[in-house]
């Protein structure tokens, strides 16, 4: 995986005419060839697939835990042989307790992503050249996915681990000991783990893949006998591969189904890649030998994060172009696709080297091509109500007020408020306890309570609690309506208003300030009014009340809200379209897409949501 340069090309490059003669044979093949449909996975559902490094070679070091979330699929690399040709494999973690490490790889899955280990590398080559190799290397695998609580494995194998006996001409029917032995190794890991609950995925580099429709070892005199050695992996595997991610890096030129050659760092050579893998082809451009489409699902493209990473680092912009043309359809002018002129919508994802570099870029690639994938395939917005509130009790009463009390409820992203119903009023409050002022006196309430969150969702009421007024202290007289009501302040979401006092001759015990289905007990003779739409039209009354329950004329005032000026803070319920910007911990974002905000999208957690300024 971190394999920099390609001398095999150098001894590829003089001898490319010898296939050229079969050139004409993909027209045919191309007309004959159909995908296989695609599972019956829903479109979307698109992953992020990175290496974390068990060393230190200049990207600097990341606990587990802390990869960013954009990260779906988190392949530990590498473990590696402890001795040649043996088949053990082994590893430690690096810069990690065993205690603390299996704790990470917990945390991770605790989070939904899969943590997998990935076998091989450049440095790490296996080759099973026997059976004893063989079961030696299915044990100690077993024994490394089990230790440490692994989702599954990555065969990433590089150099010479696979190669072709000269002969062996029919990837459907391999006879090198290399490649059965590993054959029979991996379905026996799926057998043991069973395919259900084992990821097994490959990443192999275009040489041994792509480079079979031109080359292939076992069949070709004058080419290196590795090329195209993956293709009999694959192939005998496919029904339990969950997905191949070939390098698309590191890489010489390779013609693609268009029989023209396609340099890697481009949206062109990603498409062509692709479009081999979802089309199938010829293997060495054989008519008799026609490799068989994978599943759209079982694709991502294989890019580094950044240049220090591998050769033909592509920019995001070159790879949204290719993933514009793979899953939209929306067709290059240099290569069209074969498989598909619509498109492949169930593609799988991306898989970069590595999650160290990218950080080490500032998680440009994470970042920008989560945002990304997830504009195809947005998070499904919030629908789970909060728990109903429990234990709803009478605290105290008088001749004109209620006070309740309830347990708090829980929600998925939390509960934002409750609202107390009795009759046909209604009146929000932010705790677990309220007190109802302006009631009647010697009459009798039911009382109910749900509970909200930021998306509106609603629970199921709380048990109802039925209470009677005191009786009255023989006053009818109601207080003055205030007066000199105004508007000492407002924002974008608030009003702050003001009155002159009412007059009762008893006294005034306080006021309520009613808007909409809302209502804010105050003692005093302003309230600040918060979390208010932008730019919108309230109509406020004020009545004043006294001990005896009575209540006075209302006074009434129409405010507009102010519309925002610059960037206003994030905050959760509210409602952004494109192009709004918000601030959060000190930095300006920007809305990418139309939502209405939850906790727990803060705009850092949601890069398809929000772009940093």
């Amino acid at each position: 995986m971190n394999f920099h340069g390609s001398p095999l090309y150098a001894r590829l490059r003089t001898r490319l005419l010898i296939g050229l003669i079969a050139s004409l044979i993909i027209s045919l093949f191309s007309a004959m060839a159909s995908p296989l449909p695609s599972a019956a996975a829903p479109a979307g559902g698109y992953k992020i697939v990175g290496y974390w490094h068990n060393f230190d070679n200049g990207s600097g070091f990341i606990r587990l835990r802390d990869v960013s979330p954009d990260f779906d699929v988190i392949n530990v690399s590498f473990a590696e042989p402890t001795s040649g040709g043996g088949g053990v494999i082994g590893f430690t973690p690096y810069n990690y307790t065993e205690a603390d490490f299996k704790a990470d790889v917990a945390y991770l899955q605790s989070k939904g992503k899969k943590v997998v280990i990935s076998i091989g590398g450049a440095n790490g080559q296996v080759q099973l050249a026997t059976t004893a190799a063989r079961d030696a290397f299915v044990s100690s695998v077993t024994g490394i996915i089990e230790k440490y609580g692994f989702d599954g494995l990555d065969v990433d194998f590089e150099g010479h681990s696979l190669y072709l006996n000269a002969g062996d001409s029919d990837f459907r029917h391999p006879t090198t000991p290399v490649i059965v032995n590993l054959i029979d190794a991996l379905k026996s890991l799926n057998s043991h783990f069973g395919t259900d609950k084992f990821i097994l995925t490959m990443a192999p580099e275009t040489f041994f893949v792509q480079l079979g429709y031109s080359f292939y070892g076992g069949s070709c005199i004058s080419c290196d006998s590795r090329a195209g050695a993956y293709l009999p992996v694959i192939y005998a595997t496919r029904d339990i591969l969950d997905w191949l991610q070939v390098q698309n890096y590191n890489s010489g030129p390779i013609t693609g189904l268009d029989d023209q050659y396609h340099t890697m760092g481009s949206a062109d050579f990603h498409v062509a890649m692709a479009d081999m893998l979802l089309t199938g082809f010829p293997v060495n451009k054989n008519a008799n030998l026609f490799f068989p489409p994978l599943r759209q699902e079982q694709v991502l493209l294989g890019l580094p994060a950044n240049g220090n990473a591998g050769g033909g680092f592509t920019p995001v912009a070159e790879v949204h172009k290719a993933l514009d043309a793979l899953v939209k359809g929306q067709q290059l002018g240099s290569y069209k696709t074969r498989g598909s002129a619509t498109g492949y919508p169930n593609f799988r994802g991306l898989m970069t080297w590595s999650i160290n570099w990218d950080k080490f870029n500032q998680f440009e690639f994470s970042t920008k091509h989560r945002a990304y994938l997830n504009a195809l395939n947005p998070p499904a917005p919030d629908t789970q109500p909060p728990t109903a509130p429990a234990n709803l009790v009478t605290t105290g009463k008088t001749a004109t007020s209620v006070s309740l009390s309830w347990n708090a409820s829980t929600d998925n992203i939390g509960v934002a408020g409750y609202t107390v119903s009795y009759g046909s009023t209604q009146v929000s409050v932010t705790g677990t306890s309220a007190a109802i002022q302006g009631l009647k006196p010697n009459t009798s309430y039911t009382f109910t309570v749900t509970a909200k969150d930021a998306a509106g969702n609603v629970s199921a009421a709380s048990n109802p609690v039925t209470v009677k007024t005191d009786e009255s202290s023989g006053d009818n007289q109601a207080p003055t309506a205030p007066t000199q009501l105004s508007v000492a302040s407002k924002s974008a979401t608030s009003v702050t208003l003001s009155w002159a006092a009412s007059t009762d001759n008893v006294g005034v015990t306080g006021y309520t300030v009613a808007y909409g289905s809302s209502q804010v007990n105050v003692t005093g003779t302003s309230a600040a009014i918060e979390g208010l739409k932008p730019n919108t039209s309230y109509t406020f009354s004020v009545t004043a009340r006294d001990a005896a329950g009575n209540v006075s004329p209302a006074a009434v005032i129409t405010v507009t809200t102010d519309t925002p000026s610059g960037a206003q803070p994030w905050a959760p319920g509210t409602a952004y379209k494109i192009g709004d910007e918000v601030t959060y911990a000190g930095k300006t974002y920007v809305c990418l897409q139309n939502h209405t905000s939850l906790q727990g999208w803060e705009p850092p957690n949601v890069a398809a949501l929000w772009q940093l300024k």
